[in-house]
């Protein structure tokens, strides 16, 4: 019954949380700790602080540690399964709908290109606010965001991340680590469990590139590509764009003109913005290789996010030790800073330099930037907007 109930409520916030990671973390509090009072302020604002330390869908790993929490492992998966299946569904339905029409050509398509834009725009200029908070901060992310405007790609984004995380140790390893007094989860057994689930994480992460290199089949080689994003992203559903893109646009597994119409109608969708995996899956030429499409924007949906499972289990009984320490938060201190570069960077080129071509294409971009940063309008209903935005330019 526990299991039904945490599913259930997990499913009611799948639903209903419009407006990304950060809104959703005030949905989770305003249903756990207010409503249900599965938990309270303070270990909740334990387990946020936990999840936006580790990489990956902050606000689907705080869905998947409370119901951990609440009905072991299998509550994890069922939050989970809640928070995610809505958006999923819809959006391996619409990666059937987009390969039977022509996108390239479609007004409405104009203007989601546009959204993106403003939409990923306004994430650059709020992580600046809230993590570019120095001038060492602020140099280090500018520093990623020239390295990566040099030096495109994936592995290039890799090595600007790693390279945060040296420099954050560094450099701000004097960090105050008294925000949190998180206490330790977990039996000796669980952490025996959890040391597994960290191995396997690291272990799927260094052998699933050499088995994809070695045989050569297309099939590992998505898997590879999605759990590998899912591994490395910091700072939210945002950064997980430059790499699903390289991973997707840049293999061929898709056009470019079918990653921005799916990833405009994500924005319109409740839950987490991870789900755009399972769109990519779903609309990839090479759906045959498991069968019917939906299967592959299943297997892709799951890459994605088995790194955040086994990251949640590995780490949360460690979780008091971790949070103590300056040297971790000196790591996630620099490897922010980094990410927004990183997003920086993927704002000016490709998102920019394939959306804005002309005076009224900036209008555009501009009177959906002040819809969302000043009207504080929700995501879904600027895409809306911005695509028959995109029909009346094309009348101009």
């Amino acid at each position: 019954m526990k299991l039904i109930n945490v599913f259930l409520v997990a499913l009611r916030l799948g639903v209903t949380s419009f407006g990304g990671p950060v809104a959703h973390i005030g949905y989770f509090r305003q249903e756990y700790v207010g409503r249900r009072g599965w938990l309270d302020d303070k270990s909740f604002t334990d387990l946020v602080a936990l999840c936006q330390l580790l990489p990956g869908p902050a606000s689907s790993q705080l869905g998947i540690a409370i119901g951990t929490l609440r009905a072991g492992k299998l509550g994890g998966v069922m939050a989970w399964l809640g928070f995610t299946m809505p958006s999923a569904i819809i959006l391996i339905a619409f990666a059937y709908g987009v390969s039977e029409v022509d996108v390239a050509n479609s007004e409405w398509l104009r203007g989601l290109k546009l959204a993106v834009v403003a939409i990923v725009g306004l994430a650059v200029w709020s992580m600046a606010g809230s993590l570019w908070t120095d001038r060492r901060r602020i140099t280090l992310g500018i520093a990623a965001a020239v390295f990566m405007l040099l030096m495109p790609g994936a592995v290039w984004q890799i090595a600007a991340i790693l390279a945060g995380a040296v420099a954050g140790m560094l450099l701000f390893r004097n960090i105050d680590a008294s925000a949190s007094d998180a206490k330790s989860t977990g039996s000796s057994g669980a952490k025996k469990l959890a040391l597994l689930a960290l191995v396997i994480f690291f272990g799927l992460l260094v052998t699933l590139p050499i088995i994809a290199e070695t045989t050569g089949r297309d099939e590992i080689d998505v898997i590879e590509n999605f759990y590998r994003s899912g591994s490395l992203v910091f700072g939210g559903g945002h950064v997980v764009l430059p790499l699903l893109q390289a991973e997707t646009v840049g293999a061929g597994y898709i056009d470019n003109d079918q990653f921005v119409a799916g990833y405009g109608a994500t924005q319109a969708m409740p839950g987490p913005l991870f789900t755009f995996a399972g769109y990519l899956g779903a609309a990839m030429e090479e759906g045959s290789v498991f069968g019917p499409k939906w299967v592959l924007g299943l297997v892709t949906l799951s890459a994605v996010f088995l790194p955040s499972f086994l990251l949640i289990w590995g780490v949360l009984p460690f979780w008091s030790r971790l949070a103590s320490s300056t040297r971790v938060r000196g790591v996630v201190t620099g490897i922010n800073a980094v990410v927004v570069g990183i997003l920086l960077s993927v704002l000016y080129n490709p998102i920019w330099t394939g959306s804005v071509f002309s005076a009224e294409d900036f209008g555009l971009v501009m009177v959906l930037f002040g819809l969302l940063a000043i009207w504080k309008l929700p995501p879904w209903s600027v895409v809306v907007i911005a695509a028959a935005g995109g029909y009346v330019l094309e009348l101009l």
